[in-house]
């Protein structure tokens, strides 16, 4: 009998880092897919994304409504728990032997917390990362103790998970599946990507930008993104290309600003909702530098010897490499001096040939290999892991 392998996804980044996992698994004759959408994937504000997954054919066994048209914090709490009424049926229905989800977001939170009562095992790819401006450092730690098996990217996160009183014979480093992106796909070429999104070729360089929300300093996210994009205004030469937010607290009140912002300055920058895993890792080929606050700064630039200017608390306390410059105060004249220093020669020459720690293309792989093979107990007892100190 195939082993059901339960895949979640509520957007558009998350399903681009499991796409290679998903296919590893529904192209095994051992395992059968069982693929849940949720989220940000079902919205058409956040470009529908769900057609990407149909483009991709692979099957959706249930798809889970969870959204509502508001980003405040009853709409989020509220959303969460709309979430596990729709996973809850949807584990009634499907009967998974095996949950695998990613990451630190709150419909995760939802899906996890709705397989405890089932006793279906849960995995979970991500853990042990610390984002310290974000109130997925709650999320994530939550997904983390009501998680069997444990996939972290690196090392220190394998550690922090047995910190957290995780047996270490569950917990497998297999590094981060999102950069197998990287070594499979074939990216486009300049010209094709440039026409293809419409941006200008004249240009002396091309910047991506993507903030999320820092929803732990709600009071804070309108003067942030305007501080920002007062910034970015200044540097004439650069043309910005922004990446919508994700369905965050004060996520509206960014997407609308930046809206206004291409739409009052068309000639200096272009907004989309979603670019897709192939656009949006051929640009980052191709540009000169990426502002924000994003994990992809974090995780998939140092691939592209890209310099990234990292703004705030969010990804404070991920692991980082050279090309990395942490702004940690929202002072325009500090985020200004970081971006003159990332697009500088000299500090484009003094990143070259730096390793990514986070892996080097073959994730995927490891992760269905130990989705094969994993003992599932059904009793999913778990004895509290203490680490001599």
């Amino acid at each position: 009998m195939k082993r059901k392998i339960c895949v979640v996804t509520g957007t558009r980044a998350e399903y681009g880092l499991l796409y290679w996992i998903i296919k590893g698994i529904h192209g095994d004759a051992d395992l059968r897919l069982q693929l849940i959408v949720t989220g940000t994937h079902l919205s058409q504000e956040f470009g529908l994304t769900v057609k990407e997954i149909e483009k991709d054919k692979f099957p959706i066994a249930e798809r889970v409504e969870m959204l509502l048209s508001s980003d405040t914090e009853i709409a989020i709490a509220i959303s969460m728990g709309l979430g596990m009424v729709g996973f809850a049926k949807a584990y009634e229905s499907t009967k998974p032997d095996i949950i695998l989800v990613l990451g630190d977001r709150f419909e995760m939170l939802a899906a996890v917390s709705a397989a405890v009562p089932f006793r279906i095992p849960v995995a979970h790819i991500h853990g042990g990362e610390t984002t310290e401006g974000s109130m997925d450092e709650y999320f994530r730690h939550a997904i983390t103790k009501m998680s069997y098996f444990h996939f972290p990217a690196i090392r220190e996160y394998a550690d922090r998970i047995i910190q957290m009183g995780e047996d270490s014979s569950r917990v497998f480093c297999c590094g981060a599946p999102g950069l197998d992106n990287i070594y499979k796909i074939k990216l486009m070429s300049k010209r094709g990507l440039f026409d293809d999104l419409k941006l200008p070729l004249d240009r002396k360089g091309i910047g991506m930008v993507t903030y999320h929300p820092d929803t732990l300093k709600k009071d804070s996210i309108e003067e942030q993104i305007t501080i920002l994009l007062r910034t970015l205004k200044d540097f004439v030469d650069i043309y910005w290309v922004f990446t919508m937010p994700n369905a965050d607290t004060g996520g509206r009140s960014v997407k609308e600003k930046v809206e206004k912002f291409v739409r009052d300055n068309p000639e200096r920058g272009k907004a989309f909702a979603s670019l897709g895993r192939m656009k949006y890792l051929s640009l980052m080929k191709y540009a000169n530098v990426m502002v924000g606050n994003s994990s992809s700064g974090i995780a998939e630039t140092p691939s592209f010897e890209l310099p990234v200017v990292n703004i705030g608390d969010r990804q404070k306390g991920r692991v980082r490499t050279q090309n990395i410059i942490d702004v940690y105060k929202w002072k325009p004249k500090m985020i200004a001096n970081a971006i003159k220093t990332a697009i500088s020669s000299d500090f484009r020459l003094s990143i070259k040939g730096i390793k990514n720690p986070y892996g080097d293309g073959d994730s995927s792989k490891k992760i269905v290999s130990l989705l094969k093979k994993l003992p599932l107990d059904k009793t999913l007892s778990k004895k509290f892991y203490d680490v001599s100190l």
